[in-house]
């Protein structure tokens, strides 16, 4: 039974999917936003209350049930006085899990997926899978579409990427399987601690018939059961190591040569792993899976396979914009292929430290090519870095440098803003020149 009285916290994409689906219902909610122009605002129904500014503990204890968008924080005083107050708080993806435990949706699966880093990768990929397996899919949560907007009576398999900040208020998902990818400090802003924000992240076993752990990250650990797990050892999902080369494995037999992925790097291996052992529980073929991890180029701008030119591979992964994103891009990358890692890397900085990258950079044996305001600070991490002035430069003496089983890759550890409007557009003129490079005949 809907609750009478309903608040929505916060408008843009998330607010607006909410306030539809109780329209839907014939449930009327008022939305509360602190922002003077809450985005989302040119679509809201004229009829919907909007309250605009301070949360007010007053009002919103007036209340039976508050969904909180995931970008606002429970422990904000208002939401938490409206908690004392046995007000129901929950978000999004608790009113989508209540209504996929309908009998409306009796026939349909759900996969959830959260994790520090790969989460996007993971979800996307998962998709493409199923996909390619013909299973009516929808995808969303954190990622694209926001989870209500999915629910749909055609769809049989759902897969949701959700943050720490969506599972804080969600309790009932029941999904067939869930994993937490990894686990390393972030939003470390929004939490008290590290384990709060740890703990937040295994919410999402509890709410699961079965889980994937990572058996490299002891952080996923958890005693529930029946579990799965995928790491870099040889166990159940795995690596084994061949003669021609590394290959995706399960329970020590070959399922795909490492170098068919179009992905590169390890990370993008066990981001492999994860969603074949994903796909396998919810019952899609395996030929299917491997078929499209041999053409999953990644998402945009993040170690997204360009083209191969004269069998060197161009990457753009222009989303890196620190230091920390570039080091998950070049870590152990030299490992993963034949030949010699090209490295571009420059922008804006904003001040960070780039004696970080010193270690991974003496590991490459390819080009290092520095660009863009502080090409002077990256260079000085590498005795053999070259300054260029541009990135068609940069571009122009690697793919003049390079031969074939090589890789080349753009991942600046620095904003864009000296040069491009935005990450996207550096990534966009990136793509643009590796495209124009002309092959041998």
């Amino acid at each position: 039974m809907l609750t009478k009285r309903v608040a929505i916290i916060g408008l843009g994409v998330t607010g607006l999917s909410c306030v539809n689906f109780y329209r839907k219902k014939g449930v009327t909610v008022s939305v509360f936003d602190t922002r003077m122009v809450p985005p989302g605002k040119d679509q809201l129904d004229p009829n919907t209350d909007l309250i605009i500014g301070p949360l007010s503990a007053q009002l919103l204890c007036q209340y039976d049930t508050l969904v909180v968008s995931p970008g606002i924080a429970i422990a904000t005083p208002a939401i938490n006085a409206a908690i004392n107050a046995g007000v129901e708080v929950i978000g999004d993806i608790e009113l989508f899990a209540r209504e996929l435990n309908t009998a409306q949706y009796q026939h349909t699966k759900l996969v959830t997926i959260t994790g520090s880093n790969g989460k996007s990768t993971v979800t996307s990929l998962l998709g493409e899978m199923a996909a390619h397996a013909n299973v009516k899919v929808a995808v969303g949560g954190n990622i694209g579409v926001p989870a209500l907007d999915l629910l749909a009576n055609d769809i049989t398999l759902y897969i949701l990427e959700l943050s720490s900040f969506q599972l804080e208020t969600t309790e009932s998902l029941n999904a067939d399987i869930s994993t937490i990818l990894n686990i390393s400090e972030d939003h470390l802003d929004r939490y008290s601690s590290y384990q709060a924000y740890i703990s937040a992240k295994h919410k999402i076993y509890a709410q699961s018939k079965t889980v994937l752990i990572n058996r490299d990250d002891p952080l996923t650990y958890t005693e529930k059961t029946p579990q799965f797990s995928f790491g870099f050892d040889q166990q159940q999902y795995g690596l084994i190591q061949q003669q021609d080369g590394f290959y995706l494995s399960f329970e020590q037999q070959p399922l795909l040569a490492c170098s068919l992925l179009k992905l590169s790097g390890k990370h993008n291996w066990m981001n492999a792993l994860a969603a074949i052992a994903l796909g396998k529980q919810v019952d899609l073929a395996m030929p299917a899976m491997l078929q499209t991890l041999q053409s999953y180029s990644g998402l945009k701008h993040r170690c997204e396979f360009v083209k191969e030119v004269n069998g060197v591979r161009w990457i753009n992964d222009s989303k890196a914009t620190n230091v920390g994103a570039t080091l998950a891009a070049l870590l152990g990358l030299s490992d993963t292929i034949q030949g010699k890692v090209h490295v571009i890397l420059g922008g804006d900085g904003k001040g960070a430290d780039f004696s970080e990258l010193k270690p991974v950079l003496n590991e490459i044996k390819g080009q290092i090519l520095c660009f863009g305001q502080d090409a002077q600070l990256i260079a000085k991490q590498h005795q053999q870095a070259i300054i260029v002035k541009s990135l068609d430069q940069a571009i122009k003496h690697i793919s003049e440098y390079a031969v074939s089983g090589d890789l080349a890759i753009l991942t600046p550890a620095c904003a864009s803003l000296d040069m491009y409007k935005n990450f996207m557009a550096r990534g966009d003129h990136f793509i643009e020149l590796v495209e124009s490079l002309v092959g041998d005949a």
